[in-house]
């Protein structure tokens, strides 16, 4: 690894927001056939250096090539031709329909860059969850200051080579180092932020910028339930969600955090879920080159403090030294013990069982809104129910995470668990402000309006009741 981190002073933080702003008042960011030839750019980049990608995640936590394929470098590939494809047509001005009360007028509403957007990433998808804001805000015409966790040093590094070859550092400025240079980031007034990861760090970020009204999007996390029905596909469930979990070794922040099972179902399930373990990671899962590790002594350490006191189902075995902490599953731990009072974020899950929907809704209630909640069933009106019954940011029936994977729904959450939305065109709207234009003609003025209002009244309220 290069030591070629860019970790500026206070001093030099002021310089490049300056600078950045400077280049965007310049107009530097505006023309559309400019930013679709750098997102080119970078598609183009991403490409030739994928196998770099792979390796750098590789080292930072032992991440499979074929999950840093799937969950990475091709979802921002697909993310990036879809925003080149349509993006000249999400930038013209929108024409709606006008209101009476303006005759005669054309009313429509203009897409615009916010400005400077300051963008603080996570640690778990080191290369998507740097890159896909990025895109949105680079799309929408801002510039950008990217923050990488320091947590993923290799992915970090790769991440700000790419873009040092395709942008001008006044358009896009990757940022490294630990969490001091986070804060003294948020000191300065943003036009846009953009932060990924937990809900403390989360409720940080909001009080930080708070002082200056800074718009902003909060992807945070929380426990999100998975649920299983007795008329579930028990075999196809327990695929399912063992990929679900235990991909990226469960640091994933729409991963099931706790399963909720019919105790009708609960020892069939178990065993699925064995065999499901042992297909995909075989009998010695240290062993599995598909399975990766947890990204610090840190984490892991709080991973492992979590299973203190409690049964075991599968798994538990833990290595301090590889990192390695094996595909768990907990027997109906409390729901106020240590594992279930905070989002897990790793290869952890506990199993509750329930015989009755108060009991499910009791047991959800008791947690703040989540990311996610996925249900399994083949009883369209338990799932109708489930849906319309618990608040969640997004989720799925009969599968997990797959509902990230669609470029036509946004993406984010609800209540504690953060607020915005991106992918796609959700991505551009995300950092762009929706600006409302009335042209009035010239050729009409109806005179009701204007003062004196004596004797207008009447005929104001009849035909306001048609506006």
């Amino acid at each position: 690894m290069n030591q070629r981190n860019f970790i500026p002073s206070e001093k030099k933080i002021l310089e490049i927001i300056q600078r950045q702003k400077a280049f965007f008042n310049s107009g530097g960011t505006r023309d559309i056939n400019v930013r679709i030839k750098k997102l080119k750019a970078l598609e183009d980049k991403i490409q030739k250096r994928e196998k770099d990608i792979s390796k750098a995640l590789y080292n930072d936590f032992q991440k499979p090539e074929f999950e840093t394929v799937v969950t990475e470098t091709s979802f921002i590939l697909s993310e990036l031709r879809y925003i080149i494809k349509n993006l000249e047509k999400w930038a013209k001005p929108k024409k709606v329909k006008s209101s009476l009360l303006n005759f005669p007028s054309k009313d429509f509403i203009l897409s615009e860059p916010y400005g400077s957007c300051l963008i603080l990433a996570p640690w778990n998808y080191p290369f998507q969850l740097k890159v896909s804001p990025a895109i949105g805000a680079i799309a929408a015409g801002n510039t950008v200051v990217l923050k990488p966790s320091e947590y993923a040093p290799y992915s970090s590094e790769i991440v700000a080579e790419i873009f040092e070859e395709i942008f001008e550092p006044e358009w896009v400025q990757v940022i490294e180092g630990d969490a001091s240079v986070s804060e003294k980031l948020l000191e300065e007034k943003w036009d846009y932020v953009f932060f990924t990861g937990s809900v403390p760090v989360g409720r940080k970020v909001n009080q930080a910028i708070a002082p200056h009204l800074t718009p902003a999007t909060l992807e945070l996390g929380g426990k999100s339930p998975c649920i299983v029905h007795r008329s579930a596909k028990i075999e196809l469930a327990a695929k399912r969600i063992v990929w679900g979990k235990f991909i990226n070794a469960g640091q994933t922040c729409i991963a099931p955090d706790y399963l909720l099972i019919d105790a009708s179902v609960k020892t069939e399930f178990i065993e699925a879920v064995k065999k499901e373990i042992t297909a995909a990671f075989g009998e010695h899962p240290k062993s599995s080159p598909d399975l990766a590790r947890i990204i610090n002594r840190k984490n892991f350490e709080r991973l492992t403090s979590l299973l203190h006191n409690e049964k075991y189902i599968i798994g538990g075995a833990t290595d301090i030294d590889s990192l390695y902490i094996s595909p768990t599953l907990l027997d109906e731990p409390g729901l106020d013990s240590e594992v279930m009072k905070d989002e897990i974020f790793g290869p952890i899950l506990p199993v509750i069982s329930y015989t009755s929907e108060a009991e499910i809704e009791q047991i959800i209630n008791k947690y703040p809104k989540p990311l996610s909640l996925y249900v399994f069933s083949e009883e369209k009106k338990f799932s109708e129910m489930i849906l319309k019954k618990f608040s969640f940011g997004g989720g799925a029936i009969n599968d997990v995470i797959v509902h990230i994977a669609n470029k036509n729904m946004p993406f984010g959450g609800v209540g504690n668990s953060g607020f915005g939305a991106y992918h796609g065109k959700y991505s551009f709207d995300t950092f762009s402000h929706k600006k409302s234009i009335s042209k009035r003609a010239t050729w009409l003025d109806v005179p009701l309006r204007y003062a004196p209002y004596n004797g207008k009244l009447k005929l104001a309220k009849k035909l306001l009741k048609y506006f």
